[in-house]
């Protein structure tokens, strides 16, 4: 991250000292504008992949897209699906992940007034592509036989002779870290799109990874490898025995969970969705952010503090250079079949925060964490819209900002928040997408990333301010 500007700094800092003093958030908070749904039981363009997986589900279900959303300019959107389908039980052995083909979804979202007092706008969610992730040197696949499977290769690849990353959890070089970047294993948790519009950053927890992807051909251009402390030794196809296997790195299933990408494009921040094992695991409250400056891989650390060690970090979305939002949630509400509780988005600020690379444990990570200030509670959003936290999605994990709308006279911000809905046809549970709206004051020093459209020479997209 690049040097902020002091007197911008300065005024964050005192509004954060304010909200400290009298205990209470920002208020008022953004305001739910409208709620856009495509149905969990549809197919995405790459009927290539159609085939029924291991597990007998066709393999381009379009579902789970919530995982991570990007905006991309004007209406454009990137959302991505996580491993795949594995809610349902069919072989513990891979925990019930099957091989299908990671991917990226290309979304144009249209909102227009609804005449709603509730809702005042209609979101119009529509694929218009769907582009598979693959790489261009050769992966490392499961053979599948002490699971009684095939091996974990997608069919694909002998089709189209190259080699595409999987969802099955068995695919890895066991005589590796688990951050080796030829495992064909990936599950993507967070998208951002580059500067220039040619490239999407993406996160994954099987590693933890940060990979750069060409836009078009979906091809792995970039590894940011994380540090060693990020990894865990004893690779496993089964997330429980990766847990009670190791002493140090990432919790199986809890990887590199969100991504951020600065507005000028320079640095990607990532965020861990629980503690490393050696700073306490899931019984600690202090997880990793980690910058890094996208030209020349240098990589710096920061703590955040949980509300409570029941909770995770599913997003983290650049506001500026310095100042974030972070979404720290429970696993309760709709698709969980229970009430919602936390889903909250903090806002923090990296501006002066000590880099905490060379410490370890909670008790070491706990004196540098940063401050926070809640930014938007989004039970308590969709409660004052009639929505009960019964129906509120267990997990929303997708934000981004998107165009600006206009309100009366006034010309606010829009925050989308996505849900990973698990690849169930579910028609209660459908891929979500919650639009808020904000103006400058609940977020100063907002700047939104200008993204050069693809199709036009180069020119920014048309964001209106």
């Amino acid at each position: 991250m690049r040097s902020a500007r002091p007197g911008l700094a300065a005024a964050l800092v005192a509004s954060t000292v304010l909200l400290s003093q009298t205990g209470q958030a920002v208020t008022p908070q953004p305001d739910l504008i409208a709620v856009g749904t495509i149905p969990g039981n549809y197919e995405d363009f790459a009927l290539q992949t159609a085939a029924p997986l291991e597990n007998g589900i066709a393999g381009n279900l379009l579902g789970g897209m919530g995982s991570g959303l990007a905006y991309a300019g004007n209406n454009t959107f990137i959302a991505i699906p996580d491993r795949g389908p594995n809610a349902a039980p069919y072989n513990p052995a891979v925990d019930d992940t099957a091989s299908y083909i990671p991917r990226f979804q290309t979304l144009h979202m249209s909102l227009a007034p609804s005449g709603n007092p509730t809702l005042p706008f209609t979101l119009t969610p529509m694929l218009t592509d769907t582009t598979l992730l693959s790489s261009e040197s050769r992966l490392v696949y499961g053979n599948g036989a002490a699971a009684g499977l095939p091996d974990g290769a997608p069919a694909l690849n002998a089709v189209d002779h190259t080699f595409y990353f999987s969802g099955r959890s068995d695919n890895f070089d066991p005589a590796k870290l688990s951050t080796s970047p030829r495992n064909g294993r990936f599950d993507p948790e967070g998208v951002r799109v580059s500067r220039d519009g040619r490239s999407v950053f993406i996160t994954d927890e099987y590693g933890p990874f940060v990979y750069e992807f060409d836009r078009s051909s979906g091809r792995r251009v970039r590894v940011f490898q994380l540090p060693d402390a990020f990894a865990v030794s004893h690779v496993s196809s089964v997330g429980n025995d990766e847990i009670n296997g190791n002493s140090s790195g990432r919790v199986a299933n809890k990887g590199m969970e969100g991504l951020a990408i600065t507005p000028d494009g320079r640095t990607i921040v990532g965020i861990m969705q629980s503690p490393l094992i050696q700073d306490g695991g899931g019984n600690a409250t202090v997880t990793r952010i980690v910058a890094i400056d996208v030209e020349s891989g240098r990589m710096r650390q920061f703590g955040y503090r949980l509300d409570s060690a029941k909770f995770t970090v599913s997003e983290i979305l650049a506001v500026n250079d310095h100042v974030f939002l972070v979404d720290e949630r429970d696993g309760k509400g709709l698709g969980d079949g229970s009430t919602a509780v936390q889903k909250k988005v903090y806002r923090i600020d990296l501006w002066g925060a000590r880099d905490i690379s060379n410490l370890t444990g909670e008790a070491a990570l706990l004196p540098f964490a940063v401050g926070k200030t809640e930014f938007l509670d989004i039970v308590t959003a969709l409660g004052s819209k009639g929505i009960p936290a019964t129906s509120v999605p267990a997990k929303l994990e997708g934000m981004a900002f998107g165009p600006d709308v206009k309100m009366g006279s006034a010309t606010k911000h829009t925050l989308f928040v996505s849900n990973d809905n698990d690849f169930t046809p579910d028609p209660a549970n459908p891929n979500k997408w919650l639009v808020f709206a904000f103006d400058d004051d609940l977020l100063p020093g907002f700047e939104p990333q200008r993204i050069r459209d693809r199709d036009r020479d180069g020119g920014d997209d048309d964001r209106s301010r």
